[in-house]
Formats: structure tokens, sequence, C-alpha cells
């Protein structure tokens, strides 16, 4: 349920910015800059000891007007934490067997990054379709996604990793490509 309901989100926001709030002082104007622009759609990493707080106050004060995503989500505290703060989605930068059942139990929509056909494979085997391609600079770019386009016909990607304002056009007019994820907005 929560795996398919991520290919509804992420349809509905070609692109979505990765953020990393340092400091939850930083949360209302980039959140209302990024809203200016026409988002409504972010990830905010757990990249810093603030990221939870400032995911908190993502979520009660942008949450009407923007999709809350927590991302860099790689244990299952995180992920019952994420429960806790009511996010709308969940974003992993791999994909994990044990890990997996928790994504599924929280019963929100999550995506699993992948970056080999190795993985790609144990996602299907896992009964998913769509994932984060990460880092998609580094394994390959544009010219992995036009072959895993191929090789899995029913895959969906969101590639983040190295996309920028110059390249994220290229990514997303790919058949296989959903969205694009990437901190240049």
């Amino acid at each position: 349920m929560s795996q398919n309901h991520i290919r509804e989100i992420l349809a509905n926001h070609p692109t979505i910015p990765v953020v990393t709030f340092n400091d939850t002082q930083e949360v209302a104007s980039k959140m209302e800059a990024l809203i200016a622009e026409g988002i409504q759609c972010i990830e905010i990493t757990l990249r810093t000891p603030a990221a939870y707080d400032c995911i908190a106050l993502a979520k009660k004060h942008y949450g009407e007007r923007c999709a809350i995503g927590m991302g860099t989500v790689v244990n299952a505290a995180q992920i019952e934490k994420a429960v806790e703060l009511g996010v709308d989605f969940m974003v992993s930068p791999g994909l994990n067997a044990d890990l997996a059942p928790h994504f599924e139990k929280s019963n929100i929509a999550f995506i699993l990054g992948v970056a080999t056909p190795s993985d790609i494979i144990q996602g299907i085997q896992l009964g998913y379709d769509t994932f984060k391609f990460f880092p998609a600079h580094l394994f390959g770019g544009l010219n992995a996604l036009k072959a895993y386009g191929q090789v899995f016909p029913t895959i969906k990607f969101c590639p983040t990793g190295g996309i920028t304002e110059e390249t994220y056009k290229d990514y997303l007019a790919l058949s296989n490509v959903i969205s694009v994820g990437g901190s240049w907005m």
C-alpha cells in the first residue's frame, strides 16, 4: 500500500528539493522561498542533529501547503520517528531486506534507493516497482537509466545525487523517470 502510494506523490511532483536544515531558524525562510517558487513537496534529510525538530516545524506550519518527506532514513528508529512526526513520505538511500518490513508497517509512502541491477532485482523480489536511483551521477546517470529502462521496463525511478539545474530536464525526459530530487532548488 505505502510503496504504491509513492508513485502518486512522485508523479504529482516532478522535482523534489532535498533540503538539509542545520537549525530550526532556517525552516520558515527556506519553506516560504520554496513554496513561493511553486514547490509543494520536499524531502528533509536526517543529516543534522536539528533534523527532527525542523521536520516537526515544517509539518506543523507548512504541511497543509507542502508534502513533507523525511530523507536519509537508514534504521527502524528513524521510521518510528517518521510515524510519530506524521511525515507524508520517507526516502532511504539504499534497499535492505531486513529494514523493508519496517517501512511497510509504517503505512507511510516510501521509496528505497538502488544503484545496481542486483539492487533492483532485490527490490523487485520484495514487491517494489519504484526506486530512488542514488547516487545517480556516480552510477552512470542518464546512460544507466536508459539501460535500466530496457532491462526493467516496468520500473520507475527518482534519480538523486548530482542532478543539477542544467541536467534535471534530461532525466525527466526518460520514460522510466517519474521525478528527480536535488539540492539545486
